[in-house]
């Protein structure tokens, strides 16, 4: 590739060849975007990341008080950009690894029993909205299919009416994280809510998505971020504030380990049943769903005996090592 190729062609390359590989890259398509602009206001005619562009692009994030996570999330990028270009002969400066601090690790909220039930309670409350009509119909059935079948909250609500299919009591999640789709059989308890919800609203939201938001597009995660921390207040579950949670996410984290809890309660042979877990859940590794066994050790320490018999001791603890379980 010739040594004069533009930024802004060299973005829509990379964009085009991360997601050839199965990656989304929207969030750091649109990070390259503002640093292509930010690279012609400050630095013109500059066409690679230099070590001046990119110490001055960082700079400009901490002037604004951005958290050390979000300035991770705007040098990545960037950081593959400098390689992407270095790999085709193109000088450009790779931020160092180490160059910038590591953000506190967040260590999730696995919800009590009771916490559950209070914020379940909270989402039958929620009342009809004009301007969001199907609000009151939607957050009790969102939250309980987020927490029920473990899943993401991108994948929840970008579920369509024809990904719920109620005579079998499957949902199929389409190109979820890594770009695969996965079938996922949902509770008895869970179907019978699903049958309800789809018997109020199916043919009335003017559009395909079994989550409505505004102007038939799905709920965005912004909405659904909102309206879940109205439930935890109401619900009296105290919130740490940005970066802490509890999170919705945290949900996904509860029902992996109360899966855990049951089976080794339960007496099963847990080792058999962690790649159905992985498989349920959509992880690409074993790994990542091993993680919920720390965690449930962490969070149940009564367990923690039958967790070493079965695996030996768990290392490293939760609240030092990396965060999987994705």
């Amino acid at each position: 590739m010739s040594p004069d190729i533009t930024m802004t062609d060299a973005i829509a390359a990379l964009v085009t060849e991360k997601r050839a590989t199965g990656y989304k890259y929207h969030a750091e398509e649109r990070v390259l975007i503002r640093f292509l602009a930010f690279c012609a206001s400050e630095f013109p005619g500059q066409q690679a990341p230099t070590r001046a562009s990119v110490e001055a692009w960082i700079a400009a994030a901490r002037r604004r008080g951005v958290t050390p996570a979000t300035l991770h999330s705007l040098a990545a990028p960037v950081r593959e950009l400098a390689r992407w270009l270095g790999r085709r002969g193109v000088g450009a400066y790779v931020l160092p690894a180490g160059a910038l601090p590591r953000p506190a690790r967040y260590v999730p909220h696995i919800y009590t029993d009771e916490e559950l039930a209070a914020l379940f309670a909270q989402t039958d409350r929620c009342h009809y909205d004009s301007q969001v009509p199907f609000r009151h119909l939607v957050m009790p059935v969102l939250f309980r299919t987020i927490y029920a079948c473990g899943l993401r909250a991108s994948e929840a609500r970008l579920l369509r009416f024809g990904d719920v299919d109620l005579d079998a009591g499957v949902l199929t999640i389409r190109v979820g994280k890594g770009g695969k789709d996965r079938q996922v059989p949902v509770s008895a308890p869970l179907h019978d809510r699903l049958a309800d919800y789809h018997a109020r609203v199916a043919g009335r939201t003017g559009g395909d998505w079994f989550f409505p938001g505004t102007a038939r597009r799905p709920l965005t995660i912004g909405n659904i971020d909102k309206n879940f921390r109205r439930f935890l207040w109401q619900a009296r579950i105290s919130h740490g504030g940005r970066g802490h949670g509890p999170r919705v996410h945290d949900l996904r984290h509860t029902m992996a380990v109360n899966n855990l809890r049951s089976w080794f309660a339960d007496g099963e042979d847990v080792a058999a049943l962690l790649p159905v877990l992985q498989a349920y859940m959509g992880h690409a590794s074993i790994s990542d769903t091993d993680y919920y066994l720390r965690l449930t050790a962490e969070s149940y320490p009564h367990i923690t005996a039958h967790i070493r018999r079965a695996y030996g001791v768990v290392v490293p603890p939760v609240t030092a090592g990396a965060c999987h379980g994705n």
